[in-house]
Formats: structure tokens, sequence, C-alpha cells
């Protein structure tokens, strides 16, 4: 080997070091649990051998991707939970108009939680008196000792069931905003393989971890508000839609998802303290296992009374700050209202009715800023030139 062969290929071995040192700093660095560490340190000092073989950029980047990722997944962190019932409903109702039902039964599991977290205390009952003979425990049932039941805070899994449009989503930001957790949806409409859960092994082409794994990530915490949205639209496909069936079970049951293992990641991640709430418009399609598993909470739809409080206090105010403009800008007649939200017919949710509300503001927009005197004031005979026609008001 020539002088210059010899200086090229010492360069090429110290760059190879400085890589492999850069990923041992970098794993041991994290919260990666030890025996994962282990295993993946070994998987690093291969690539010096594999160096020789020519194969190193290859294996150096499937290496470099996993420990990016599971340097990136937040073992053993956990945000601090707030499971105050009066902040929970404040902020619940601050968000959402009526829905008591609803609201009273989270904040019944909230309230459970919270026992829970606090750890409960059982004492030993007192000793039953009959006659001339005690009967304290007759059938040799060893005492509970005081503070001995201390569970931890393990969350119910929430099925929300209800048309589109109800409040499902915006009412889990709301759980997940009192709780003092992170939020994440992942969307599980059409998903067309079970890998989108589970995630595809780290030497198959196109590896990478599946979307509960990628929810941590985003969250950095272990113990996150999860929104699997839309399960029963999972797939048209039986044989798949049997298999993400199944990778629910796994995920939502308690008894499994301790040890819950991606395929990519490959070592188990405990999903135990994460918070899932799941929706769907119908129960269609949910295997008998996966649905006796979840407690099903049912959205009703609004009636025209709730979407026109709706309308005035919650999403009026929302769409003139995002565009904004203010109440001396527009001022919308009270008869004007019905036409908003019932214009071409019935509607479950209030979709239709923040279409509508966007677009007449928008509308008003444009004609302040062509010189329009302000305020403008929207009533029955001019609503037609604020909303487009084949959104209805016209009765």
């Amino acid at each position: 080997m020539d002088d210059t062969a010899q200086v090229n290929n010492l360069g090429s071995m110290d760059s190879f070091q400085e890589d492999i040192s850069l990923l041992e700093q970098k794993l041991n660095g994290s919260n990666v649990p030890q025996d994962l560490k282990d295993e993946t340190t070994r998987a690093i000092l291969r690539l010096a051998r594999v160096a020789k073989y020519g194969h190193y950029s290859t294996e150096f980047e499937t290496i470099d991707k996993y420990v990016d990722w599971i340097t990136r997944i937040p073992w053993r962190v956990l945000t601090k939970d707030n499971y105050d019932i009066n902040n929970a409903k404040q902020i619940m109702d601050s968000t959402h108009y009526g829905m008591d039902t609803i609201k009273n039964l989270i904040l019944d599991y909230l309230a459970v939680m919270q026992l829970k977290g606090q750890g409960l205390k059982s004492v030993a009952p007192e000793p039953v008196n009959l006659g001339q003979r005690e009967f304290s425990n007759p059938y040799n049932v060893p005492p509970i000792a005081t503070n001995e039941i201390n569970s931890t805070s393990k969350s119910p899994v929430l099925l929300f069931v209800g048309l589109q449009g109800v409040g499902k989503t915006s009412i889990a930001k709301s759980i997940a905003e009192s709780m003092g957790r992170k939020f994440a949806r992942v969307s599980l409409g059409a998903i067309g393989d079970v890998k989108t859960l589970r995630g595809i092994p780290r030497y198959v082409e196109g590896a990478e971890p599946g979307q509960i794994v990628k929810a941590l990530v985003r969250t950095q915490s272990m113990n996150p508000v999860i929104l699997l949205d839309e399960i029963e639209k999972s797939s048209g496909q039986q044989g798949v839609l049997n298999d993400v069936m199944a990778a629910l079970l796994e995920i939502l049951d308690p008894e499994q998802n301790q040890k819950f293992v991606d395929h990519y990641i490959d070592y188990p991640v405990d999903l135990s303290e994460v918070f899932f709430i799941c929706t769907a418009n119908n129960l269609g399609g949910l295997s008998a296992a996966l649905l006796d598993r979840v407690e099903v909470i049912r959205f009703t739809s609004y009636s025209d009374d709730e979407k026109e409080v709706i309308a005035k206090s919650y999403i009026l105010p929302r769409v003139l700050k995002e565009t904004g403009l203010s109440n001396q800008h527009i001022q919308i007649q009270d008869d004007v209202w019905p036409l908003l939200i019932r214009p071409v017919g019935f509607d479950a949710g209030i979709r239709q009715l923040e279409r509508n509300i966007y677009t007449l503001v928008r509308s008003v927009a444009r004609k302040i800023v062509t010189g329009t005197p302000i305020p403008i004031v929207i009533n029955r005979d001019n609503v037609k030139d604020f909303v487009l026609p084949d959104q209805g008001a016209l009765s």
C-alpha cells in the first residue's frame, strides 16, 4: 500500500472512530434502560468490524437512526398530574357549553384517579361480638394493613362515540389541559397496515417506529393523553382490520400494555401511564374484546338552542380573534342566528355552523378593507350578502 492510500485509510478509520464515539456518547447520556443500552452498545461496537468489509455506511445509518429514536423516547419521564376537580370543570366549561352528563362522568374518573394517586387507606374491621363469642375473622383472611393499598393512578380507557362535530376531539384536549398532561392525536382513519401502530423492524426498508412511540416522542412524556381518532375506520379489509383490532387490544389493555413491543424499537415500552381516549362515529367494526376493555361514553347531538349559545359565546369570539376583528366591527342581530344554525337542514355537530361564521366574518373583513363604515350590522335582509348561497341562510 502506498503512502497516500495509507493516509486515506488512516483518515477513514479516524472518521469511523469519531462516528462511533459520538454514538456512544449520545447513548450513554440518555435515559435509555440499561439492558437496551447494553444491547445497542454492542451493535455500535460491531461497526468497527463492519468497516473492514466495506458495509460501514449502510450499517452506520441504520444504527445511527436507531440510536436517535431510542434516545428520543422519554423513558421514565412523567409530567405531574393535576386532579383538581374544580380546575377540570372550569376548563371544560370554558371550552364546551352544556354536555353536563359527559363532563360529570369525566370528573368522576378524575376523582377516582386522584384517590388512587394519593393512596387509599384501609383499616381492619372491628370484631363483631355475638353473645359470649367473638368472631373477628371467621374465614382467617389476613387483615389489610394501613396504607397497603397504594395503587398508581392508572387511567381508564374512554371511548367517545358520536357523530362528527359533536365535540369528541376537543373535549379530549380539554381533559389533557385540565390534568396538566401533554396531548397527542393519532388518526386511525383508513390505515392500511398494522405497522402504522406497531412500527417497521429496523433492518427492513423504510424502518421507523409506530405512531404510539412517535406520540411519546412528540409529547416527551410517558403519561400523555393520546387520542386514537376514528378507530372504527382503521381499514375496510377484514384481515387488516382484525390485525389492527388485535394491536389496539394490546395497546389499550392494562394487563398487556406495560410491555408493549414496537417492532422498530424491539424492546418493551411501558404504556401503562398513558391516558388513552378513543373516538368513533359508531361501534360497527369494533371487536367485542376491545369493547370489553373501554368505557363507552356517547355524545348526543346539539339542540338549536345549544348551538346558538355555542355560536355566540364560543365560536364567534374565537373567529373574531383569529381574524383581527371585534364587536366594534361587526354586529349580528338575534334573528340571524337561526339562519346560520340550520341553513340546509339539521346538523348534529357544529362544523357547518363554524364554516358559516368564518365565511360571514371574512366577508365583513373584506368590506371593511374596501371602505365600508363600521360597525357592519348583519340582519335577515342582508345576511345573503355575507354567507355563500350553497351554505344556506336563504329562508
